[in-house]
């Protein structure tokens, strides 16, 4: 059973940063797996963010091109997201997940941009 967590959230001032991570646990050929981010504003559904691939090739969405960059670790089974000059917008609830054999979801890191 493969198990995602995602840590490093919190609450930080609007033009900060805060760095993100996801540990993939289980039976899993992690480094060959295109991996994602995806985030959950409130009253809102989860969207897409950031990937990238096995190789290293990496795709944002256009609300966070330029601020945010995601990174792997695959001696770590570890996929990080680097946010920086954080929005208020950016508020929201972020999760990772394998884009090639979707995985359980994991519980997510709360992320809080004040203003």
């Amino acid at each position: 059973q493969v198990q995602l967590v995602e840590s490093g959230g919190g609450l930080v001032q609007t033009g900060g940063s805060l760095r993100l991570s996801c540990a993939a646990s289980g039976s899993i050929s992690f480094s060959r797996n295109a991996m994602a981010w995806y985030r959950r504003a409130p009253g809102k559904q989860r969207e897409f963010i950031a990937r990238i691939t096995s190789g290293g090739s990496t795709l944002y969405d256009h609300s966070v091109k330029g601020r945010f960059t995601v990174s792997r670790d695959n001696a770590k089974n570890a996929v990080y997201l680097q946010m920086n000059s954080l929005k208020p917008e950016d508020k929201a609830l972020y999760y990772c997940n394998s884009l090639d054999v979707p995985w359980p979801w994991g519980q997510g890191t709360q992320v809080t941009v004040s203003s």
